[in-house]
């Protein structure tokens, strides 16, 4: 099966948990856009729960080693922005579960 950069992208974010809460950045709803071009070069923006999330830097370095890791990503552009601010309305199905949601 021949996936695209862009699927084994997201599909290596899918294994970058939140250290706090134990579950994936992407269920949490905390990836707002991954752009990939054709020279395997990737754009990621994305947030978290708070301004003043401890965890900021650890799941920021967490990102760039894991989407670094995935063959074909030649480069990687990341962006933490807050605007727009998170909220619980970005948590995916399986997400609210654990969170009782």
């Amino acid at each position: 099966m021949n996936t695209s950069l862009h699927e084994r992208v997201e599909a290596a974010l899918g294994t970058v948990l939140d250290p706090e809460l134990g579950i994936d950045i992407v269920s949490l709803g905390l990836i707002y856009e991954i752009e990939v071009d054709a020279l395997g070069v990737v754009w990621i923006l994305m947030t978290m729960t708070t301004p003043g999330c401890p965890m900021h830097e650890t799941i920021a370095a967490d990102v760039e080693q894991t989407v670094r890791a995935v063959p074909g990503v030649q480069d990687l552009h990341l962006t933490v922005t807050f605007t727009p601010a998170w909220t619980p309305e970005r948590l995916k199905p399986n997400a609210r579960h654990i969170l009782g949601r």
